[in-house]
């Protein structure tokens, strides 16, 4: 067998010897009996593929295998015990994945950290969990943990996947190290149990320092099923853009693992995800709504500047592809002429459309945040399925989804069975499930106050229809009382300005205000266009046309009477965003607030 070249720390062998615990499942009892189950089952199938130096390279099922039992040997050489903490700090690369299933065949607990994270903010996550090793992508990672490493008695080990620094143990020699151990690991894999903590996740909250969401093995095998058996993944090319820090990220990755198919990864570079994309040819895609908004809007502005027979053709290929999935949909009869005309609009625009994620998707599904429907029928329409889901930190990124066969725009899906979804007296979506997380470390006033007769309150606001759909409405917390006592949901005003082509960001205020403001961030990509059609001096006109348009589909209490642009947009650098790209809501007003005053001091005036 031959393989490609392999970046370091990734070595890839000419022989096997990957047995499978005897007590493995299907898909295991625990995440390191089911990758471990998976490598001896697929053996030579591709695991993992990415690309280095402009080629793509590959690691097999086999090798996989091998690097999880050598990294988790390497572990037990530095004396990791079961149920220590571990932690990795990296962007989402092979080295990550390898890394996640090294610690979890050494028994031990997986401790996510954002790439993006400050050296503060590592500090915290490696101090409040109590981890005795970390992961670091490469000299740049390191850099933050040797500024805060005298803060971390307990912090012993320094792991670099990327090449080579005094005070860190370098991948390869981790793995040499841990080449005779695989005896002990065996006996690792075998002593975990459903129950035990598999990985600590700090979620990336809107307020106050972030909670460690703890979930056992048993949580993220359950939510693997789940996605499994309702989506009916059999096998497939899985692209990962989203970081594995994230459980959105992460739960994509070990659906992959446990169906033996290909993971692909991103370069880690906005400017090439889109042919990245082009080039992997994924079956399957999961990401935030920004990325298909960004796709659409660049569709929908190339064709509008395109010739009146150009556009015609455009909108006629666009309402036959609706049709057909409408009645597909509903099993109905796609007609002899039917199927003819869409024939011709596939050749003519829908392929290419399907091209842009490269020609043989099956489903990509989005979640995190709401996206705005006319972006779900075009792709829809295009033949390219794109489904919402929801899902929380908590609930190991299950919860509800729209499959292929059953899908409802303007709702999150149906739950994920065994998920149970109600709603409470005052609209908070609450569920339950073996899913639902253990707790928060540390912190059990917070768990208690979240887990409740073993219903997880999640927060958000919803309601569910009579055919058992989901529509997440807004978040409990994020509610505004204007000084006239209206309860106002800013959620849905933000995200129907966001829908504009020249809005990234929208934060709406007015708690104890006659009326609610809106602070506007443009989207650095389209500002540019937006000067050139409208001149510096036209740029407010045009946005407040935007409000304009937006506000006739809401009630005059609900309507932004006034909008401050900002300079500069929001960054998670300045703390405004989550590493999941959520408005840090508090933050932004304490920031704006004498910008959002001045909106105030105007009408009083």
């Amino acid at each position: 067998m031959s393989h490609n070249a392999s970046p370091a720390g990734i070595r890839t062998h000419s022989t096997h010897t990957v047995i499978a615990p005897a007590a493995a499942a299907a898909a295991g009892r625990t995440l390191g009996e089911m990758i471990l189950g998976s490598a001896s089952r697929h053996i030579e199938h591709p695991a993992l593929r990415w690309k280095d130096g402009g080629a793509w390279r590959s690691l097999s099922y086999s090798d996989l295998g091998a690097a999880a039992r050598e990294i988790a040997g390497g572990l037990l050489a530095l004396g990791i015990r079961e149920g220590d903490r571990v932690a990795i700090l990296s962007d989402t690369r092979p080295e990550w994945t390898l890394a996640d299933a090294g610690i979890l065949c050494a028994g031990a607990v997986v401790v996510p950290i954002y790439q993006t994270n400050s050296p503060d903010e590592c500090r915290y996550v490696l101090g409040h969990s109590g981890a005795r090793a970390v992961f670091c992508e490469n000299r740049e990672q390191l850099e933050k943990i040797d500024r805060v490493r005298g803060d971390l008695p307990q912090l012993e080990h320094v792991i670099l996947l990327s090449g080579e620094a005094t005070g860190a143990i370098g991948l390869d020699q981790l793995r040499a190290d841990g080449a005779s151990f695989a005896p002990a690991v065996d006996e690792r894999v075998a002593a975990a149990g459903p129950d035990d903590l598999a990985t600590i996740v700090y979620s990336s909250g809107t307020t106050g320092p972030p909670k460690g969401c703890m979930l056992t093995h048993a949580n993220w095998t359950s939510a693997v099923d789940m996605y499994v058996d309702r989506l009916e993944i059999r096998d497939g090319v899985v692209f990962i853009f989203l970081p594995l820090a994230h459980v959105m990220g992460r739960i994509t990755q070990m659906f992959a693992l446990a169906i033996g198919g290909t993971i692909v990864y991103w370069q880690r570079d906005m400017k090439t995800v889109l042919d990245d994309l082009k080039e992997a040819r994924p079956t399957h895609f999961a990401s935030v709504p920004r990325m298909f908004e960004k796709i659409y809007t660049a569709a929908s502005v190339g064709i509008a500047q395109e010739s009146r027979v150009r556009r015609a053709v455009f909108a006629w290929s666009l309402a036959t592809g609706r049709k057909v999935r409408s009645r597909q949909r509903r099993g109905a009869t796609v007609g002899p002429l039917l199927r003819a005309r869409h024939r011709v609009a596939e050749r003519l625009v829908l392929s290419k459309i399907q091209a842009l994620f490269g020609g043989r998707m099956e489903f990509a599904f989005t979640a995190a945040a709401p996206i705005a429907a006319d972006v779900l029928e075009f792709f829809d329409a295009a033949g390219v399925r794109v489904l919402e889901a929801w899902g929380m930190t908590e609930t190991t990124a299950a919860g509800t989804i729209n499959t292929p066969r059953e899908w409802r725009i303007g709702t999150v899906g149906t739950p994920l069975p065994p998920a149970e979804v109600k709603i409470a007296a005052d609209g908070e979506v609450l569920m339950r499930g073996p899913h639902i997380f253990e707790g928060y470390l540390k912190n059990p006033d917070a768990t208690a106050d979240t887990i409740i007769g073993g219903w997880i309150h999640t927060g958000d606001l919803g309601s569910i229809d009579d055919d058992g759909y989901v529509s997440i409405t807004g978040r409990k917390k994020d509610i505004i009382i204007t000084s006239s006592g209206k309860n106002i949901t800013p959620t849905n005003i933000e995200n129907s300005l966001k829908e504009s082509r020249w809005i990234s960001e929208a934060v709406v205020y007015g708690d104890r205000r006659p009326y609610l403001v809106a602070l506007i961030a443009l989207d650095p990509d389209e500002l540019p266009a937006l000067r050139s059609e409208a001149g510096e001096d036209g740029v407010e006109a045009v946005i407040q046309g935007e409000i304009d348009r937006v506000n006739e589909h809401f009630a005059r209490v609900e309507q932004v009477k006034k909008f401050r642009i900002l300079d500069g947009g929001l960054s998670q650098v300045a703390g405004e965003l989550t590493p999941t790209m959520k408005v840090k809501r508090n933050v932004v007003y304490k920031k704006y607030a004498p910008e959002i005053e001045q909106l105030y001091e105007r009408e009083r005036r």
